[in-house]
Parts: structure tokens; sequence; C-alpha cells
């Protein structure tokens, strides 16, 4: 979770003037986390700090809102038709083009309660600090009249190799989680819709393979292309190039040839048991929608239990 000042520049540039509203601090339980935003205009909204009625006030009030900072705090209780029994209180920023360019590129941090300093508290000096010298992004906060909130920046790169149908709807359910980073790769320009998220590289080749180079070594890779020989070729050169995760769409019998045809070029059993083929859920069904759900739930499942292992380490 972080600042995410690529979408706050996109918004700007369509819209003109632009809120944020922004989860400053919780008390109790809150339908969403410390640093969850959405942006606000005068006619529309992107992303959510929890839906329901606090977020509808929120969107009203940022729409409202003449000065450029609104500081607020609300218990989600009986008045707001929610029973979660804690409160938030929530910071609303007013942007237009000219803000822009004053925000950090890796951490944004600016007094915003009447009574903060003007000058930097000892407690967010420590924060940039820890940045500085040990490299370690702090957690979204209201520290001392301050609001503290590192610059988003998305901790998976994901590869989907196929613009095809699969392709597509995987594009589709992923582009919006917040912390992947998808280069989207095919054969020639066609192959890909008129209309690509923003936020998904779009890299066509005529050898996908060669592109392949360019892929960082822990990245995760999804093979689901118009071609068996293409997919083999994709799994022969990521197991020489490396990844933390690879799959590939196909049956038990298409897997059962392809480890068949990749021990024979030399790979390993426990090489080859790497790719996890099928991908997503075959309960689901076939249909392009259903598969791209069960393969999202897979990676996101397989992020947690990586977390929860980091976490164990640390």
């Amino acid at each position: 979770m972080g600042f995410d000042l690529q979408e706050l520049r996109t918004a700007v540039a369509s819209h003109g003037n632009v809120t944020r509203v922004v989860i400053a601090a919780i008390r109790g339980s809150s339908p969403r986390e410390v640093g969850a935003a959405m942006l606000v205009w005068e006619t529309g909204q992107s992303g959510t700090i929890g839906g329901g009625a606090l977020e509808y006030e929120a969107a009203q009030a940022a729409r409202r809102q003449d000065a450029k900072t609104g500081l607020s705090t609300h218990a989600l209780g009986p008045e707001l038709g929610q029973c979660c029994g804690g409160s938030v209180t929530l910071l609303r920023e007013t942007y237009e083009a000219s803000d822009l360019s004053r925000l950090d590129a890796q951490i944004i941090a600016r007094p915003v309660a009447q009574t903060a300093p003007l000058i930097e508290p000892l407690s967010v000096k420590r924060l940039l600090a820890q940045l500085r010298n040990q490299g370690k992004r702090p957690d979204p906060q209201l520290v001392d009249g301050w609001m503290v909130e590192p610059v988003h920046l998305p901790q998976t790169d994901l590869w989907i190799w196929g613009a095809g149908h699969v392709g597509r709807a995987l594009v589709d359910v992923l582009a919006p989680l917040p912390d992947l980073s998808i280069t989207w790769v095919d054969t020639a320009p066609a192959r890909f819709p008129d209309h690509i998220p923003p936020q998904v590289t779009r890299l066509p080749g005529a050898d996908p393979v060669l592109l392949l180079r360019h892929a960082p070594v822990n990245a995760q890779h999804l093979i689901l292309t118009y071609s068996h020989e293409l997919d083999l070729a994709l799994c022969h050169a990521l197991l020489l190039h490396g990844f933390t995760f690879a799959g590939l769409i196909g049956s038990a019998t298409k897997w059962a040839r392809f480890r068949s045809r990749l021990a024979a070029l030399g790979h390993g059993p426990a090489e080859i048991a790497r790719i996890t083929c099928p991908i997503g859920s075959p309960a689901l069904g076939k249909h392009p929608q259903m598969i791209a759900v069960g393969v999202a739930a897979q990676l996101l499942a397989q992020t947690a239990i990586k977390d929860i292992k980091e976490e164990r380490r640390a």
C-alpha cells in the first residue's frame, strides 16, 4: 500500500482538480486499512476506502471542499449505517497539475493537521532517515500532525505470454491489483486489444522467446500462447533463465507430453516440477473469465504464503 502517484497524475490529466481521500488513521475495526485511498472529481471517482455510507459521505465532502486539505474523524456506527464499531480519520487533499511536480518519488511526507509544525518533527525525520540509511519504507501513517506515505511501487513482476481470450481475461482481472507490474507479450501488435490498461506494458515480438532476457529472474510468468510449440519453447527458456513462478495453461495430457519433451531437452524432474500445469481451478470451468479468476486466486495465495514465510524468518 502506498501513494499511487501515477494514478493521481493520470486522473489530474483527465479531470483537472482531483481530491485524494486517504484513510490516515483508524481506531478499532475499519473496512479498509491505513493508506487505502480513492480519487474524487466533479463527475466521478476511482478507488475505494471501503464503500458504503462512509465512502459516499467522503466523496460528497471532497466535492464540496474549498481548502486544499481537510482532516476529519468518523465513527463507524449507526449514524453511518455501519457496525464496524471503530472510527477512521480521513485526509482529503485536492491536487491540480501544478502540485504534482512537488511530490517526491519515494516518500510523501507533509503537514496536514492545523496544529502540525511546518518543519518535520523528529518522528518524521526518523522515518525518513530509515529510508535513506536502511532502505526501509515506512507504513502509511499519521504522526504528529504529518501524513507520511511511501510512493507506491509494484512489488511483483508478472509476464503474461499470449494475448488471446484467456490472456485478455487475465489482464482484465489482474491489472487492477496494485502490487503487480504486468508485461504482456505476443507475436504481433495486432494480437493485442485496442485498449490496454495504462499500468500494463505491451511487448510485441516476432519471437517472444528472445524477449525473455528482459524479464527479471524473480518474475512470475503465465504461459498461454496460441501455439503448443511456443509454449514449450518458453517453458524450456524459463527453466534456463530463472523465475519464482511459472504457470502453463493446458490439460494433464498436454503437461505429460511437455514433461517428456523437457526431460529430453536436459531438464531434471525437480526442475520441470517447478512449472505449474494446469493453472487455475478446473472446477470453476473453462470460460476465459473463469480461468482468469482461478489463476488470480492461485497467484494471490502464493504471494500470501510467501509473505507469511518472510514474516516468520524476520
